[in-house]
């Protein structure tokens, strides 16, 4: 009976239908899909405002270009070359980190999706949507994947950077900071002024920042 209601439902939208409603209607899915992802499971671990505004516009705006667009053959080329794009470019001004580049790929994959999915019907367009939250949801869901981030720390007792001394060292490192760390790595020695550059990785309820930003400061600190 399920299924009967199912295909019912799930009817493909006819070509001439897809005038401003069928626009207003896509849209407006693309938008419930995309905030969702972006409010509700990417902003509250990194809370990172320039990023929401650029996943959200790049959606919109792909969503728009794809869904105008007259020639199916123009659209995929389009969409190929979208990707090809943001995977040179890598947005120069500045360091992207991993975890941003993917939600930023995974964004312009669904709206995509959502622009040239006009052959379709609402209930498998949803069902696509649909595992993209799922699978979203489950990566950063603490219960399902422990999320590990990483600090830079400039570290003055380098007697204990020694390998045999390795567990004071995270002990010391641990009441100094408050930190889960759960690992150590020794990055570079200054010898002249006694100090190491240590990897300190610790379970966090916070995502990491961009390793750009903690090297950019400490570029400025040397200079």
């Amino acid at each position: 009976m399920l299924l009967s209601v199912i295909e019912r439902v799930n009817v493909p939208v006819d070509d001439s239908a897809y005038g401003l409603s069928g626009l207003i209607i896509h849209l407006a899915i693309n938008l419930f899909v995309t905030v969702g992802i972006v409010r509700l499971l990417y902003y509250p671990r990194s809370r990172r405002r320039d990023y929401f505004f650029t996943f959200i516009l790049t959606s919109t705006t792909i969503f728009m270009l794809l869904f105008l667009l007259d020639t199916v053959k123009i659209q995929v080329g389009f969409a190929l070359g979208l990707f090809a794009i943001f995977g040179i470019i890598r947005y120069r001004t500045d360091a992207v980190p991993a975890r941003e580049m993917t939600y930023l790929f995974s964004i312009i994959g669904i709206s995509v999706i959502n622009a040239l999915a006009k052959n379709i019907g609402y209930v498998q367009m949803g069902i696509v949507n649909g595992i993209f939250i799922l699978i979203t949801w489950l990566l950063e869901n603490k219960a399902f994947l422990k999320h590990v981030s990483s600090k830079r720390i400039i570290y003055e007792k380098i007697e204990l950077i020694r390998p045999e001394r390795y567990e004071e060292l995270v002990t010391d490192l641990k009441q100094r900071t408050g930190l889960a760390i759960t690992k150590v790595e020794v990055g570079s020695i200054d010898f002249l002024k006694d100090t190491a550059l240590l990897n300190v990785y610790y379970v966090s309820r916070e995502t990491n920042q961009a390793d750009s930003l903690v090297k950019k400061d400490m570029n400025d600190d040397d200079d």
